[in-house]
């Protein structure tokens, strides 16, 4: 069972305390006062009443483990957050195609589809981003049936450039198991959504029942994730069992039953575009005023204005035993110059792994019809699956080795080749979400010289097709090496710009081992491009 104190009968107990405990640099007992009695006011929304029978209830276990000051007991506060929210999400919402889509759309599966698509796509990805994609593939495939009867190289071609391509094969493979195996019908709750359908979360799940079937179901996001942990103060790793679990217990207790789809587009809108992880615009939010980090931020600065320096912290959470699992740990002490930033927690996450590629731009200047550059496509499953990309291999730890493996390579796919003719251009470091892959990128050109046949996996494309093929953004990148390094090319121009910067940042330990190995074959102005995937 947890203690259950209000801040001011706390403050009048460290009050009570010897002034020897409480340090030798103190002010006036008065001013000290005062300024307590302020910030107890400041945050007389921590006390708590009994739950409301119509909320839902915490586990027990959660309700052992942590303070009920982390909880929303009060129902009027229930009432107060989803009624603050959605006040402002009808004044400030984003006009955006997927909204539009949903509110305009009768048919419930089409409407289903329509934010199936969007919550796939902004997955990982900026809205602005995500914004032409979605009204490209819905003008191209506005159905279910129109995306299971497409193919995945379409699919792929579609989605390049957006990054986390499985997202997109999987999307389709639920679309052609809904039109297959479901009757064209959308399951209707987040249960069957997740069970259902492949690559489909609890998040996603969640988003399309409520936004398109109206489901009373709750949702929670990075953006919610961040909403939450500053209203209710929750400091400790948002990625734990304990909190993970807790958040979703919250959003499920929040979510407004009368527009559950409206209440958590708006709690993620809110995350968006006020409730930012860095600089929050704290005085436009709607629900300033139950946010528990924001109270913290008032109180120290009053303290701070009072002039009450070494005036003890002011405490928010009262479990009945040892530190509370909710807080954040007393190794991370609060840190002034972030104010309600310092929630929530920043997770601990393992670097991505480094790889080496070699990889070679091979052109036919002369070919019949135009310049072609030879493609190959990638394996079915792994990185970048189906994606069709320049031959590669992976680096070697000789120079010489690298070269000779690369021709090789090549020569599989195009028949032979003048090895002299292979020239190192400089390379590509693009961060994937787990790999950060090094291209060591070179050119070959073909001068009168056809390959007589093409095997399957290998196609000749005209630079125009390049730039519309299923290709990622990593092969853009190495493509604007290369043309950067032709005769006659700009390198100022808008297309190479972004491939050959004005200076090469310093090398890592690694890249310098790298450099020794490539020493004899790298030119002095060999671009180096250091951009990470959106």
């Amino acid at each position: 069972m947890t203690l259950r104190v209000s801040r001011r009968s706390l403050l009048l107990a460290i009050m009570r305390k010897p002034r020897a405990a409480m340090g030798s640099g103190r002010r006036k007992q008065a001013a000290s006062q005062e300024g307590r009695k302020k910030c107890a006011l400041s945050s007389s929304r921590a006390k708590t009443s009994a739950p409301d029978a119509g909320l839902a209830r915490q586990p027990e276990e959660v309700e052992a483990s942590v303070s009920p000051y982390h909880l929303f007991r009060d129902t009027a506060e229930v009432t107060a957050f989803r009624r603050g929210l959605l006040n402002w999400y009808d004044r400030k919402k984003r006009d955006l195609p997927w909204r539009r889509q949903a509110e305009d759309e009768v048919d419930l599966n089409r409407r289903a589809y329509a934010v199936w698509v969007s919550e796939v796509m902004l997955q990982q990805t900026q809205v602005a981003t995500v914004i032409n994609y979605y009204t490209r593939w819905m003008q191209k495939w506005p159905t279910l049936q129109d995306l299971a009867g497409a193919s995945l190289e379409e699919v792929n071609q579609l989605w390049a450039g957006l990054g986390y391509y499985s997202r997109g094969r999987r999307l389709q493979e639920g679309a052609r198991k809904v039109v297959e195996e479901l009757g064209g019908h959308m399951p209707h709750t987040a249960e069957t959504l997740q069970r259902l359908l492949p690559g489909v979360g609890r998040y996603t799940a969640g988003a399309i029942a409520s936004i398109a079937f109206g489901q009373a179901t709750g949702v929670v996001d990075g953006n919610v994730v961040r909403v939450l942990c500053r209203v209710r103060a929750i400091g400790a790793d948002p990625s734990s069992t304990l909190v993970s679990q807790l958040l979703w217990r919250l959003a499920q207790q929040l979510v407004d039953p009368a527009r559950p789809g409206d209440f958590n587009q708006a709690a993620m809108e809110l995350g968006a575009t006020v409730c930012t992880p860095q600089r929050p615009l704290c005085s436009q939010c709607p629900v300033q005023n139950l946010c528990r980090a924001r109270q913290r931020v008032e109180c120290k600065r009053l303290s701070a204005s009072q002039n009450l320096l070494g005036s003890p912290d002011v405490e928010e959470c009262a479990p009945n035993t040892g530190q509370c699992q909710l807080c954040p740990p007393p190794s991370e002490p609060w840190d002034q110059t972030l104010g309600v930033a310092n929630f929530p927690r920043k997770t601990s996450r393992r670097p991505p792994r480094e790889e080496c590629s070699a990889t070679c731009v091979l052109e036919q200047p002369k070919a019949l019809g135009g310049a072609r550059i030879l493609l190959v496509q990638r394996p079915n499953t792994g990185l970048l699956a189906g994606l069709w990309e320049f031959p590669s291999v992976t680096l070697v730890p000789s120079e010489q080795h690298q070269r000779k493996a690369l021709l090789k390579e090549l020569q599989s796919w195009a028949g032979p080749l003048p090895a002299t003719h292979l020239r190192y251009l400089g390379e590509v470091v693009h961060t994937f979400s787990h790999i950060k892959l090094t291209y060591q990128v070179y050119g070959l050109t073909l001068e009168g010289q056809t390959p007589v046949t093409t095997p399957p996996g290998a196609r000749w494309l005209t630079r125009e097709e390049f730039h519309t093929a299923a290709i990622s953004t990593a092969m853009k990148k190495v493509f604007c090496v290369y043309e950067g390094h032709q005769p006659g090319t700009c390198k100022g121009s808008k297309r190479s710009q972004v491939s050959i910067p004005s200076s090469r940042k310093k090398p890592s330990l690694g890249q310098q081992v790298l450099d020794t190995f490539l020493r004899p074959h790298i030119s002095t102005d060999a671009p180096s491009l250091n951009t990470a995937a959106q």
